[in-house]
């Protein structure tokens, strides 16, 4: 039975010195991540100018990729012209030129 009560007592105290050590380390590492922060400010700044610029230059990049697909589509569009007027005097069916969907009958 004495160890039962010697087991309970060193739990108690083991529990109290863990508990004591942990908060005192704990005071020490956070009092020098606050005075690592505070001390090096600029390099939090180029930190924040460098997500700037990065996000400028993905909108320039952005607008560069839209341009990019506008002309594009024109081109897509200007052959898709090309070939339904190309398949409109194969199949008989002219189109004027000037008016888009119009189709002119031969009689």
């Amino acid at each position: 039975m004495s160890n039962r009560e010697g087991f309970t007592g060193g739990f108690i105290a083991g529990a109290a010195v863990g508990g004591l050590v942990g908060a005192v380390l704990g005071a020490v590492l956070s009092r020098r991540a606050a005075e690592a922060m505070l001390s090096e400010p600029s390099e939090v700044k180029v930190t924040k100018m460098r997500q700037q610029k990065a996000s400028q230059l993905e909108a320039e990049g952005m607008e560069v990729a839209r341009l990019s697909l506008e002309e594009k589509i024109a081109q897509l569009n200007q052959a898709i012209d090309d070939v339904r007027l190309q398949l409109g005097d194969v199949n008989g069916n002219s189109q004027a030129l000037g008016g888009e969907g119009s189709i002119a009958k031969d009689s």
